[in-house]
């Protein structure tokens, strides 16, 4: 099947009331891994790669590789798309590589450090998505700070996170600006703050209502039902892997993800995109530390990854079936990006929300 954009795939999920998994990737064994299951579960998938895993894997790499998993699992529709582009040329410079989707993260100023003021965000991530959908490419933007509510802190992943203290404001987006934002800028999805964040040490236990504000996304869909909300620093960093990291000569200190359970209600609440990087890091990282330590003569760098791989694909898996995901792919009728140009061009996809 070819690429499908993002907004096609999120409109598909909204009208039947699922969610998407967005998996970061850097290599060959990532994508393979994630297209089995993708596959096994006739899901959708979206696949995203940071500016770091740009930098890592070179934009030709993730482009041909992208590409021949489309050809190898013809079934699937599949997402490519650009993870926190700090301005616009990331942006653009994706979307000449095959990307069909681009983030522009409009909440920190292109350093990815500085949280940005609201005429910078609504400027930039407006000009973006005119050129983006000139194109047919999607866009997804964010309003709010992706960080902590616990400590008033952003970890840093791949180069993106909030330095310093932040105000609880900033860690929550407000519903009103929320439908202002879209209005402004005519994305097609919206990136939120509910208290989630990048890495494995979200929280210091299991989070409850004061720590990660599910009750937030849900006041923002009901001013915004027609808006696609997704939410970053989703992974649930399961116990099990934990305990495997570290059974094997690992160190991970105890730390609680967000509860698959919590991102199930965000579904029901309007959540269409979910990103998660961390828990399949830890799936394959987990199987690097077994295979060394239970057979420390082994060099083959195959033995290794194909463990790490089946245990990524069980992972993977499980989100498609709890998400919704799972039999959805045959439905999905893919467009061309020119399709969609036409499209965007005769207003027929924009606004997907008014301000007040």
């Amino acid at each position: 099947m070819a690429l499908v954009t993002l907004r096609q795939l999120l409109d598909h999920a909204a009208e039947n009331g699922y969610g998407v998994p967005a998996f970061n990737i850097n290599n060959m064994e990532q994508g393979l891994a994630i297209l089995r299951a993708a596959e096994a579960c006739d899901a959708p998938v979206i696949l995203q790669a940071s500016r770091g895993a740009r930098s890592y894997a070179g934009d030709i790499m993730l482009r041909h590789m992208v590409q021949a998993l489309a050809e190898m699992y013809p079934d699937v529709p599949i997402v490519m798309h650009q993870d926190h582009g700090n301005n616009e040329a990331t942006c653009l410079s994706a979307i000449r590589h095959g990307f069909t989707s681009v983030m522009m993260d409009g909440s920190l100023l292109a350093d990815m450090k500085t949280p940005a003021p609201w005429d910078y965000n609504v400027a930039i991530t407006a000009k973006v998505t005119e050129a983006a959908h000139a194109v047919g490419a999607s866009v997804e933007g964010e309003l709010g700070v992706l960080g902590s509510l616990e400590t008033g802190e952003a970890a840093a992943e791949d180069g993106s996170g909030a330095e310093g203290k932040l105000d609880h404001s900033q860690l929550l987006t407000d519903p009103n600006e929320a439908a202002e934002f879209v209005a402004l800028t005519q994305v097609d999805a919206l990136a939120i703050a509910c208290g989630t964040s990048h890495g494995a040490y979200k929280f210091s236990r299991q989070p409850d209502g004061e720590i990660l504000a599910m009750s937030r996304i849900a006041e923002i869909h009901a001013r915004i039902p027609n808006t696609h909300l997704v939410m970053h620093g989703s992974s649930s960093v399961p116990q099990y892997l934990q305990d495997l990291f570290n059974k094997h000569g690992g160190h991970m200190t105890q730390t609680w993800g967000v509860p698959v359970a919590e991102i199930e209600r965000g579904i029901k609440m309007g959540v269409r995109k979910v990103n998660i990087d961390t828990d399949c890091r830890m799936a394959m990282a987990a199987q690097f530390r077994r295979i060394a330590q239970e057979k420390p003569d082994e060099f083959d760098p195959r033995k290794f990854m194909v463990p790490a791989m089946a245990e990524l694909e069980t992972l993977v898996r499980d989100r498609f079936e709890r998400f919704g995901t799972a039999g959805q792919a045959h439905k999905i009728k893919p467009l061309s990006m020119d399709q969609m140009a036409a499209r965007y061009a005769k207003g027929a996809l924009a606004p997907t929300a008014k301000a007040a």
